[in-house]
């Protein structure tokens, strides 16, 4: 059985531009590694126009920043995945997290069906509410 990957937009904040929230499973993955005060990459560098963006899954294993704590990255350290492809499975592993943060597990996403949520979310670049 496959995991199940959403990617919301959350909209410019006081201290932030727009930045991304990956949901698996119905969980958000960087509240839950960083905590509520944290936040994802910012959309613009995890979705560039017109540009494959980090997000997208190759046979090269890549290293991708998801999230980092209120206090910055920079401080506390970055929540960040290797995604990598292999055939009709894109997987999340290798994660590296903040200091003290509970380490996410591996996810293993249909490849056909991460590439479509990847492509949605590039197209459909404005906020919106999560459907769960």
């Amino acid at each position: 059985m496959f995991d199940r990957l959403e990617i919301a937009v959350l909209p410019r904040g006081a201290r932030f531009p727009a930045q991304l929230r990956f949901w698996v499973n119905g969980e958000d993955v960087v509240e839950q590694a960083v905590g509520p005060g944290g936040r994802g990459p910012l959309a613009a560098e995890a979705l560039p126009a017109g540009l494959p963006g980090p997000l997208r899954a190759t046979s090269e294993p890549r290293r991708v920043r998801l999230g980092e704590p209120e206090c910055t990255g920079g401080c506390c350290g970055f929540l960040s995945v290797v995604v990598r492809r292999t055939g009709n499975v894109v997987q999340w592993s290798d994660w590296q997290i903040p200091h003290l943060a509970d380490r996410p597990p591996e996810f293993d996403f249909d490849a056909s069906e991460y590439d479509a949520e990847i492509a949605r979310a590039e197209t459909d670049y404005t906020p919106r509410p999560l459907s769960f």
